[in-house]
């Protein structure tokens, strides 16, 4: 038995869909149009939704990391202290994209996820062997007295120095406005929005 809408019904139905598609325009920043598409396929819901824009932002950022960057702008960030400052290029495209409200506040999210957390590096082929040395040369140190294999062992070092690299990489930390994401996949978000590549280009962190 198929259950028919009447009039009124259908206008509450979409109007539900509506709010919806705003309410998830809101919460991600994404155009409506993306948002009505996430929804469809999701069926309406909302978590489903939101994991349907993430995917769809690493796909679009996968197919535009090859694209030159030769637009973008210095965005700094001064605690309210004045004892802590952040200075951060950041690249895209085209100036047009460079001078839009996203991508300026992209830039901010970066800035304060570098004040906060202080990143060493943008991403983990930054970091010199040498850091990458000591780092594993302490870690032996803690775990040789373990009385496990030694390809146990190997592993536990493993798995401790991939931390490591996360932990002061840009990139790979969790942004910490949202832990369900790292800042790789918050740049990747802001590509989908813009339809532009971006890169973190350097940053530089001043602290007394």
């Amino acid at each position: 038995m198929v259950k028919k809408l009447n009039k009124s019904n259908l206008l509450k139905h979409m109007a539900v869909n509506i709010d919806l598609v705003k309410q998830l325009r809101e919460e991600t920043g994404i155009s409506l149009a993306d948002c009505k598409k996430a929804l469809e396929e999701s069926e309406g819901q909302m978590d489903k939704a939101k994991e349907y824009l993430k995917k769809r932002g690493q796909a679009v950022a996968a197919k535009k990391t090859e694209r030159a960057v030769g637009a973008g702008i210095i965005d700094t960030y001064i605690h309210s202290s004045g004892r802590l400052g952040v200075m951060l290029e950041i690249n895209c495209e085209t100036d047009f994209v460079a001078r839009g409200e996203d991508f300026k506040t992209l830039a901010h999210e970066v800035c304060l996820q570098i004040a906060a957390m202080k990143p060493m590096y943008v991403k983990e082929e930054d970091i010199p062997e040498e850091i990458i040395g000591k780092e594993r040369a302490l870690i032996e140190e803690t775990v040789k007295e373990m009385n496990k294999p030694a390809d146990i062992v190997e592993g536990i070092i493993k798995g401790k120095i991939e931390k490591y690299k996360k932990d002061i990489c840009l990139v790979d930390q969790l942004w910490m406005k949202d832990d369900t994401k790292t800042m790789q996949v918050l740049i990747n978000e802001y590509i989908a929005k813009t339809g532009e590549n971006i890169v973190v280009k350097r940053f530089v962190i001043y602290e007394f």
